[in-house]
């Protein structure tokens, strides 16, 4: 195995580069579309309901059919795993953004509007603070669903790990499986690692931020 990995180290770290990039531009726009139908669906009541179906219902769409699905509009390649990675990792963003904007506790609110705060500011200042632990746990939990997926993208020609295990498989090298297998794992294991962090940090804001407001009621 040391052997293997002195020898393809430039190889490893390119696939193990371009994972993380794919993964990274996947989360990014996943976060901003999911958080903006999030919060549209908690203010627009009727739409909650169409936004949390349609959601869901990718959701349940098997890997490989999505792929089928997408091919002969954006093609092989990484473009058309990107996209597939984008519609998995929307539902736990809008449903954690929806369930956390929602359940705010309502003397929150009515402080803000007793102060003369806007819709705008009210969600500025207030909701998307005290909701922000929840969404975060919802872009957790999407980060490290998109890293693993990331791994089948190789399936329809996009780079990545998963480029490294299917290379292993066709050649029949245990090695070559293993090595890229342990890499997307490690991949996962830190990108929860690091999303923990900042839920735990923005846990202990929005703690701070409710102490403040009680203390202001």
């Amino acid at each position: 195995m040391l052997q293997y990995i002195c020898g393809q180290w430039q190889n490893l770290l390119a696939m193990t580069v371009d994972h993380i990039i794919m993964s990274a531009v996947a989360i990014v726009i996943a976060v901003t579309i999911g958080i903006t139908l999030g919060i549209a669906s908690s203010k627009v009541k009727w739409l909650a309901r169409p936004v949390l179906l349609i959601v869901n219902t990718i959701q349940t769409i098997p890997a490989l059919a999505m792929f089928g699905l997408l091919m002969p509009v954006v093609g092989i390649g990484s473009k058309a795993g990107i996209i597939a990675l984008i519609l998995y990792a929307i539902l736990p963003i809008v449903k954690n953004t929806y369930t956390g904007i929602t359940g705010i506790d309502r003397s929150m609110s009515d402080a803000g509007h007793g102060l003369g705060m806007t819709e705008f500011q009210m969600l500025k200042k207030v909701e998307l603070p005290l909701a922000m632990p929840v969404i975060m746990a919802g872009i957790r939990t999407s980060a490290v669903l998109t890293v693993g997926l990331a791994t089948i993208v190789a399936l329809i020609g996009g780079s990545g790990l998963g480029k490294i295990v299917y290379q292993g498989i066709s050649r029949v090298d245990n090695i070559e499986i293993m090595i890229g297998a342990l890499l997307a794992v490690a991949l996962s294991v830190a990108v929860d690692l690091l999303f923990g962090k900042m839920q735990a940090r923005l846990n202990w804001r929005a703690r701070r931020k409710e102490s403040a407001g009680d203390g202001v009621s």
